[in-house]
């Protein structure tokens, strides 16, 4: 049910990215909402089957929507940057080491969740919400550049 809401939040992230134009702010924004949702599912999510179902999918969707954008469209924006000047190799490559990243991180997760299990489930949770905080910060630059961009572009448009 997590992949479930995976493939919602997917495809809901997509549609937000495409209609903001703005990627990364859509990543920090499911993220930021991603890391209250982990403490609630960890709270509520044994109080009944239906619950648990629920807050399963919501949670996937806000963990794996800005997976999802960044494994894609950070890749295209990396992509499509000057100093490649429309290398494929160099594309390539760019896309590669995102991917295998994502890659390094789905080894290094379970591993720690494993450790961190003998410490009680919460600690499980309380790892996955640093992730968030990390991902959060390592986005902060980007977010930061959409918004002023996006400003710019908005004043254009009153001055026109």
């Amino acid at each position: 049910l997590f992949d479930v809401g995976g493939i919602i939040g997917a495809v809901a992230a997509g549609a937000i990215s495409d209609y903001s134009n703005m990627s990364a702010a859509t990543c920090a924004g499911l993220l930021v909402i991603a890391i209250p949702m982990m403490w609630v599912y960890q709270i509520l999510g044994k109080t009944s089957l239906g619950i648990n179902i629920v807050l399963l999918v919501v949670v996937g969707a806000l963990v794996n929507g800005p997976y999802a954008l960044i494994t894609t469209a950070v890749s295209a924006d990396l992509g499509t940057h000057p100093s490649l000047e429309g290398n494929a190799k160099a594309i390539a490559t760019v896309t590669a080491i995102i991917d295998g990243t994502g890659s390094i991180g789905a080894a290094v997760g379970p591993l720690l969740a494993g450790f961190l299990n003998a410490y009680g489930w919460e600690s499980v949770f309380y790892m996955l919400m640093v992730s968030d905080i990390l991902s959060l910060l390592f986005l902060i630059r980007l977010v930061k550049h959409e918004v002023i961009k996006c400003r710019q572009t908005r004043r254009l448009a009153r001055i026109e």
